[in-house]
C-alpha cells in the first residue's frame, strides 16, 4: 500500500483511494496519530488529502525530505542496478545521506507550472490522479514571475490547459494549449511583455503575440529555448547539472565528446570549449524545436556537429567507431537497453549520466555492468523540492 501524506515511522488511519485488484493499493493519510519529528505544517493550502496532486512531501521538513529522496536513490541502485549497500556507501552516497540542496529554498522556485482549465474556463491544478481541476490564487513553489501572471484569475474559453514561463533571463510567456475543435487561440488580458503562444498544432508551439522563444541563462552564456521546449525548471538546475557534468568528465583539450539527448545544446556549449577546437562534439536530439534552438545556440561553435533523429538510429548510421566521453540525458524513461549497449561499443572512458528518475537509472546502470562499465561516482540534487523527483548525475568508467 503507498500512503500519501505519510512518513517513516507514523501512525495513521489511511483511506485506500484506489485498489489494484490485489496487486498493491493507493491510500491518503486521512488522520496522523503518531506523528514523525519530521512532520511540519504544509506551507501550501492546496497540498493534503484528496487537493492538489502537484506536491508530494508539503508535510515533511526540508531536511527529512533529501534524506528520503536519497533513500530512494539507493533502493533503485540496489534493487534494480545490482549494487551492493557496500558498494554504494563506497560512492559516499551512505544510508544517512541526503541529497544536495539547490538554492534558494524549497518555495519559490519553478520557473514553468502548467494549469489544467476546467470545462468553465477557469485555470487551477489538477487533483491527485484526477482530471478535476482544483481552483488556486496561486502556486507557493512558483517563482514570483509565474504568479504575476495571474492567469488563474482570468477566464480561458476553449482551452485545455495554460503553461506559464519565467525565463531565467527575465522573458515570460504563457502557452496556450486549446481544446480540441476550439480553433484559433484568443488570450485575455496579460500584463505588459509577456509573450502567447499556441499549442494547439504540432510543436513547436505557434508565436501569437510576441516571440517564440524566452531567454535562459548558464554556463556563461544566453541560450534561446521555445517557450514549449525543454529547460531546467530550477532556476539553479541547469547550472549545477553542468557543473556536476564537467567535474564527472574533466574534458581534455582535442577530446572527443558525445552528447545525446542533447536538447537546446546545453551540456555541448558548456564542454565544447574545454576540448577546443582540436576536439569534436557531436549532439543528437530527436526533437525538431530543440534542434533548431542547438543550431542557433551553438553557432559559434565550429568544432560542434548537430544530429536530429532517435539516438540509436543515429548512432548507428553516424559509425563513429569510438569517442573519449559522453554525456547522457535522457527523458524520465531512461536510456534503455539499446543507446547503453551503443554507448559502451565506442569504450569512452568516462559517461556522465543524468537522470531525473532513480529507477530508469538503476536499470541502465546494471546494463553498463554487464558490459564492463561501473559507477564509480554518484550525486543527486533536490532540484524538486516538495515533489518526490530527485536528479541524478552518476559517472561511469571501464570497469
Amino acid at each position: 500500500m503507498f500512503v500519501r501524506h505519510a512518513l517513516p515511522g507514523e501512525r495513521v488511519t489511511a483511506l485506500v483511494t484506489e485498489d489494484r485488484g490485489g496487486a498493491f493499493c493507493r491510500a491518503d493519510a486521512v488522520t496522523v496519530h503518531t506523528p514523525s519529528p519530521d512532520r511540519t505544517a504544509p506551507p501550501c493550502p492546496y497540498a493534503g488529502p484528496g487537493r492538489c496532486g502537484g506536491c508530494d512531501w508539503q508535510h515533511a521538513t526540508p531536511a527529512a525530505q533529501r534524506r528520503i529522496k536519497a533513500a530512494v536513490v539507493r533502493e533503485q541502485l540496489e534493487r534494480l542496478g545490482g549494487l551492493t549497500a557496500a558498494e554504494i556507501d563506497a560512492l559516499g552516497f551512505g544510508a544517512a545521506s541526503e541529497v544536495e540542496e539547490l538554492p534558494g529554498g524549497p518555495l519559490g522556485w519553478r520557473t514553468r507550472v502548467q494549469f489544467a482549465v476546467d470545462r468553465n474556463g477557469v485555470a487551477g491544478l489538477r487533483r491527485h490522479r484526477s482530471h478535476e481541476v482544483i481552483p488556486v490564487e496561486s502556486c507557493p513553489i512558483a517563482v514570483p514571475a509565474v504568479n504575476e501572471v495571474g492567469v488563474t484569475a482570468l477566464p480561458w474559453p476553449g482551452v485545455a490547459a495554460v503553461e506559464v514561463v519565467a525565463s531565467s533571463d527575465g522573458d515570460r510567456a504563457v502557452v496556450v494549449t486549446p481544446q480540441e475543435g476550439a480553433g484559433r487561440v484568443t488570450p485575455p488580458a496579460l500584463p505588459d511583455g509577456v509573450a502567447v503562444l499556441d499549442a494547439g498544432g504540432r510543436p513547436p508551439a505557434r508565436p501569437v503575440q510576441g516571440h517564440a522563444r524566452v531567454r535562459e541563462h548558464a554556463a556563461d552564456r544566453t541560450w534561446l529555448v521555445h517557450a514549449d521546449g525543454f529547460w531546467q525548471v530550477h532556476p539553479a538546475a541547469a547550472q549545477t547539472l553542468v557543473d556536476a557534468v564537467r567535474d564527472a568528465l574533466a574534458p581534455q583539450p582535442g577530446e572527443s565528446l558525445l552528447d545525446l539527448y542533447s536538447g537546446a545544446g546545453l551540456f555541448a556549449g558548456a564542454l565544447a570549449p574545454l576540448v577546443g577546437p582540436d576536439g569534436t562534439v557531436v549532439t543528437i536530439e530527436s526533437g525538431r524545436s530543440a534542434v533548431g534552438d542547438a543550431r542557433r545556440n551553438l553557432r559559434d561553435l565550429p568544432q560542434v556537429r548537430i544530429e536530429q533523429g532517435r539516438v540509436e538510429v543515429v548512432l548507428r548510421r553516424l559509425g563513429l567507431g569510438s569517442v573519449d566521453l559522453v554525456v547522457l540525458d535522457p527523458t524520465r524513461s531512461g536510456a534503455g537497453t539499446a543507446v547503453v549497449r551503443e554507448v559502451a561499443a565506442l569504450r569512452p572512458r568516462a559517461v556522465a549520466y543524468v537522470a531525473c528518475d532513480p529507477a530508469a537509472l538503476g536499470r541502465d546502470v546494471r546494463t553498463f555492468g554487464e558490459l564492463d562499465y561501473r559507477l564509480a561516482a554518484l550525486r543527486a540534487f533536490d532540484a524538486f523540492p516538495m515533489t518526490h523527483h530527485v536528479e541524478c548525475v552518476a559517472t561511469l568508467v571501464r570497469s
